[in-house]
């Protein structure tokens, strides 16, 4: 077993059925984790779907509360902030995505993605494209 941090981007692949949806469920049985922002973001993103008609709201509620139910820790984004704003500064990338690798560089993992904006951003750092998987890529 692994141990990963994983981003809303992943997560909701568990709970609506689109492209990287098998690579993510891929992911069962291993260590995962993610700050608790992991949850507003999945909140958003799903409320996005049901005004897009892609979903209706109750649908929406309830893959929301299928997440709740995850295997992931979740890590509070209070110990987290202070390193992801540096990040976010270094990189000149959101707040949002560095508190996913603010966790991934504490705990000494990788975080795993589908953003590929996100992976194109790290990769310009030596270091840290090291600490970043692309959703259903080989390590």
């Amino acid at each position: 077993m692994s141990a990963w941090v994983v981003d809303a981007s992943v997560a909701l692949k568990w709970v609506v059925a689109e492209e990287g949806s098998e690579a993510a469920s891929g992911l069962a049985g291993e260590a995962l984790s993610a700050p608790s922002l992991l949850l507003a973001e999945c909140a958003n993103a799903l409320w996005v779907k049901a005004r897009r008609g892609e979903l209706d709201a109750e649908e929406a509620v309830d893959r929301l509360a299928l997440l709740h139910q995850a295997p992931v820790r979740l890590v509070a984004i209070e110990v987290l902030t202070e390193s992801a704003a540096r990040l976010a500064f270094e990189l000149d990338h959101s707040v949002y995505d560095c508190l996913y690798l603010a966790l991934a560089l504490q705990q000494e993992c990788a975080l795993i993605t589908a953003d590929r904006r996100l992976v194109r951003a790290l990769a310009r750092d030596r270091e840290l494209a090291g600490r970043v998987r692309l959703l259903g890529e080989s390590p």
